[in-house]
């Protein structure tokens, strides 16, 4: 952590000088207690850099330190203000239960804030003081210091330190409440949040274990692997299939290389649906594979479950297993001609119940393709990914959404245009130098709604992408 720098003590020397001379300066305003809502989770916005105070690279440790940063509403950015009575509260993560600590207890002026297990000490507890601006300062128990951005800084990852109350913008916060599971998109889109190790993927999808960690597939030879304990931290884990897959090699052309793998977690096994074709052709399988662990070598190909032919104006890659309200199973799929499709399983097999095949969105021809169906509210929504993949930095993949009462639809975007004519909503698009976004899936995790999808380096690389989904006061979602 920074030590002190001696401009500190020179502007407490000038505060203290020009007060003594009676000369323009607004002292701190008198406290009052601010309305606070103890069920609410708030966001605090600080006034001279108008980031957020934030949990460091999204930590859960003890001793994870505090910093500022661009405001995502992600849960490492939201805090829950617990009553500790008399006028004080704690600051309570709610991405990792800890609350808000001056480290080691300290008194002094640039001490260390981080995160630590709620002991509802001194040194954890603060005092909501209003200012006449509309923003409030964090006035620490044991201390009597500020909560403040050390050095004004304006940078993402600024450290929070505490320091004597001088009123300064960068020792006040806007108390942002974020309510209902709603909120403000933000202005413009997000970069990814903070992935490392093994993050080179292309079409990702992921299934929570019930352990709590995470199994990730994606496209590639036998279908690759990966495995996180904390959805930050991402480890190779070899292949679904390490010995190929003959069986695809009619729609491969003799590659082992299968795509844009679905998996899912449900009645106590491991399904993953994935395809089988080469680019531009609508020569394509979709196949269905189990494990009762979803480690590499422990799948099992269950066959066949359908196929497109060049005869067909559909083609069979892309597919999505959802679980409808009512426990029926459906595959939706598909890419350009004619669009994404929908047929009916049934849960015994895993296999087509009947022959009927539903158009649920097309764009004419164009290019549309990766669909996702998620069930939030009352509504399904329908995540496509719209333009070119597989270009590196000159993909143009975007992600769009559209929403129906039901599975089957009718999905319709914001404005109401049908996805069967070329409708959706974009909520996530190329950015700097975030090329191609696109071959989204969606996971509802302990804290939140989570993206998962690929993007592309300007060295063409295709990497994950990993974000949380808000939903706004109309029920639609937005990236953050």
């Amino acid at each position: 952590m920074n030590l002190l720098s001696p401009v500190r003590p020179a502007m407490a020397a000038m505060v203290a000088l020009l007060l003594a001379l009676g000369l323009g300066i607004v002292a701190p305003s008198p406290a009052h207690a601010a309305a606070i809502d103890t069920s609410a989770s708030y966001v605090l916005v600080n006034r001279n850099s108008g980031k957020a105070l934030d949990v460091y690279n999204m930590a859960t440790n003890d001793g994870a330190p505090l910093v500022q940063w661009a405001r995502n509403d992600g849960a490492w950015q939201q805090w829950q203000f617990v009553d500790s009575g008399g006028g004080y509260y704690r600051l309570k993560s709610r991405h990792s239960g800890k609350v808000v600590d001056i480290s080691g207890r300290s008194t002094a002026d640039g001490a260390d804030v981080i995160q630590y297990t709620d002991k509802n000490a001194a040194n954890q507890q603060f005092r909501v003081a209003d200012t006449d601006s509309g923003f409030i300062k964090l006035i620490n128990r044991n201390s009597g210091k500020a909560l403040e951005v050390w050095e004004w800084s304006t940078a993402d990852g600024g450290r929070v330190s505490q320091y004597t109350d001088l009123g300064g913008a960068n020792q006040q916060w806007q108390l942002v409440k974020i309510g209902g599971g709603t909120s403000t998109p933000p202005p413009s889109y997000p970069n990814p949040g903070v992935v490392n190790g093994d993050v080179t993927t292309h079409d990702p999808e992921v299934t929570k274990r019930p352990d709590g960690t995470y199994l990730l597939a994606y496209t590639g030879n036998g279908i690759q692997l990966k495995t996180s304990t904390d959805r930050t931290t991402w480890r190779n884990a070899g292949a679904a299939f390490p010995g190929g897959a003959s069986w695809a090699h009619g729609y491969t052309n003799g590659s082992n290389e299968l795509w844009a793998p679905d998996i899912t977690y449900v009645n106590g096994k491991y399904y993953m649906y994935y395809a089988a074709s080469t680019f531009g052709s609508n020569h394509s399988g979709i196949f269905l594979a189990t494990s009762t662990t979803g480690a590499s070598g422990s799948w099992t190909n269950q066959g066949l479950v359908i196929e497109s032919n060049t005869s067909d104006n559909w083609n069979a890659i892309d597919p999505n297993l959802v679980v409808d309200d009512q426990g029926r199973w459906w595959l939706d799929f598909g890419s350009f001609w004619s669009g994404i499709k929908m047929i009916q399983l049934d849960p015994a097999t895993g296999k087509r119940s009947n022959s009927t095949i539903l158009s649920i969105s097309g764009r004419n021809g164009g290019a549309i393709e990766a669909p996702f169906i998620y069930r939030h509210g009352g509504y399904y929504y329908q995540f496509v990914s719209f333009d070119l993949c597989c270009r590196g930095a000159s993909s143009t993949y975007r992600i769009m959404v559209g929403r129906s009462t039901s599975v089957t639809g009718p999905y319709v975007d914001r404005n109401g245009t049908a996805m069967t004519s070329g409708g959706g909503t974009q909520i996530l698009a190329g950015h700097g130098s975030i090329h191609g976004p696109g071959h989204q899936a969606v996971l509802a995790d302990s804290d939140g709604d989570v993206l998962f999808y690929h993007w592309y380096a300007d060295d063409g690389s295709s990497r994950l992408g990993i974000n949380k989904l808000g939903w706004d006061g109309a029920g639609w979602p937005y990236v953050y």
